[in-house]
C-alpha cells in the first residue's frame, strides 16, 4: 500500500497559501529562528499567519533548506509557477546535500518525485527517509 503524502495549508487571509510537506521537512529550524511569531513548532496549529507580513512569510520560507515549506500568492492560484532555469548543487559542510531548481527525482523503486525548488539530500547516511535528509547528521556528528 503507497504511503500518503501529508500536505497542510495555512492561509493568510485571501493574498497568501503557506504550504507545509512534513516528509520533506529536515528540522533545520531555519523557519522558527527567523520567524518565531510565524513558525513555532510547539504550538497547534505550528503556523500562525498573523505573526508577519506577507512580504516577511515569503522571504522566511524562501529560506527553507529543504523546500518543505513552500507559499502561493493569490496571484499564483490558478497560474503553474515559473520554473528557474537550471538546477544547482550545494554541499552543505557537516550535513546535506541542497538541490535547488526543477528536477526529477527517481527513486529506488522507481517511483518519480517532481521537485520545482528544493531537496536535501542525505549525505551521512544516517537519514531514515532515504535519500532525503531528515537531520540525523547532528545525532551522529557527521562532518
Amino acid at each position: 500500500m503507497e504511503e500518503k503524502e501529508i500536505v497542510k495549508h495555512y492561509k493568510k487571509g485571501e493574498e497568501l497559501t503557506i504550504i507545509w510537506k512534513p516528509k520533506m521537512c529536515i528540522h533545520s529550524a531555519i523557519c522558527a529562528k527567523g520567524l518565531p511569531k510565524v513558525f513555532d513548532p510547539y504550538r497547534r496549529p505550528w503556523v500562525e499567519t498573523e505573526g508577519a507580513t506577507v512580504e516577511e512569510i515569503k522571504a522566511q520560507i524562501d529560506q527553507c533548506p529543504s523546500g518543505a515549506l513552500s507559499y502561493r500568492t493569490s496571484l499564483e492560484q490558478d497560474e503553474e509557477p515559473e520554473a528557474v532555469p537550471h538546477t544547482s548543487v550545494r554541499v552543505n559542510a557537516g550535513a546535506s546535500l541542497l538541490l535547488e531548481g526543477p528536477m526529477e527525482i527517481t527513486l529506488p523503486d522507481g517511483t518519480k518525485e517532481i521537485r520545482d525548488r528544493k531537496a536535501s539530500f542525505c549525505r551521512c547516511g544516517a537519514s531514515n527517509n532515504k535519500p532525503f535528509c531528515d537531520g540525523a547528521h547532528r545525532d551522529i556528528s557527521f562532518d
